[in-house]
């Protein structure tokens, strides 16, 4: 009995402690929350609740949009998923700006939304608007520019319609647009939401981008212009007020 003891312990000095159950092995059993390198799960954790699981048909603007990729550029992804947009719900997700992914983590997002959605040249020789503004804005020429090439579909003042376009499911009906100038909308999203929009359109939703389906696209003036006069619409307290009596 006692030379089996020994042999016993013999073998566990000889093969080591890793043998012994429920002790934890040389490696992380988990993954640390800095490691993760892959685009999938990047996305799926940090971004899908708002932008889409497919990068679509979130609360936040379709990444899966070519359009947009080409507008914006790497460079801006990577800078609006560090900083976030003020004024906007997107916030700042690097660790330098309070959040909780590395630079590492972020050219990995950047990177994968382009190689995901972008389409190389896709707007080449077609001189876009650029995708921050640049020039002095007139809301009252923005009001001009909106009624002539946004009132078909978001109604005169921007109050919203029914139209009989397709849908975004390819099917003919009426359906409503909602208010553009609805001050609980407008207090959601910032000028350069609104920017992206109207450059690169909502193709899943049946919008057209700044081209529009008009004799002549929209230029560069025009888009800052219609930008201005939306956001003149904002007010300082949104949202339902509350009852001064019972």
């Amino acid at each position: 009995m006692f030379g089996a003891l020994l042999l016993s312990t013999g073998c566990m000095v000889f093969t080591g402690c890793s043998r012994i159950p429920g002790r934890p092995g040389p490696g992380p059993e988990v993954v640390r929350p800095e490691q993760v390198l892959a685009f999938p799960t990047l996305y799926k954790e940090n971004c899908a609740a708002c932008h889409g699981e497919s990068g679509r048909n979130g609360a936040a603007i379709s990444l899966a949009n070519p359009v947009y990729i080409a507008v914006a550029g790497e460079d801006n992804l990577r800078r609006t998923i560090t900083k976030g947009i003020t004024g906007s719900l997107m916030p700042p997700f690097a660790k330098s700006a309070g959040g909780m992914l590395t630079d590492q983590q972020i050219n990995v997002l950047a990177q994968g939304i382009v190689q995901q959605w972008g389409t190389p040249n896709l707007l080449a020789g077609q001189n876009p608007p650029p995708y921050q503004a640049t020039l002095t804005h007139d809301a009252e020429h923005g009001q001009q520019a909106f009624t002539s090439s946004c009132a078909r579909c978001h109604g005169p003042a921007g109050e919203g319609t029914a139209t009989d376009q397709n849908n975004a499911a390819g099917k003919s009906g009426a359906r409503r647009l909602g208010s553009i100038v609805d001050p609980s909308y407008l207090a959601l999203i910032s000028d350069q939401g609104l920017r992206s929009i109207i450059i690169a359109g909502r193709p899943h939703e049946g919008m057209p981008d700044w081209r529009t389906d008009a004799a002549q696209p929209l230029t560069d003036q025009q888009i800052t212009d219609i930008v201005a006069w939306l956001a003149s619409k904002r007010v300082s307290n949104p949202g339902q007020p509350y009852l001064t009596h019972y």
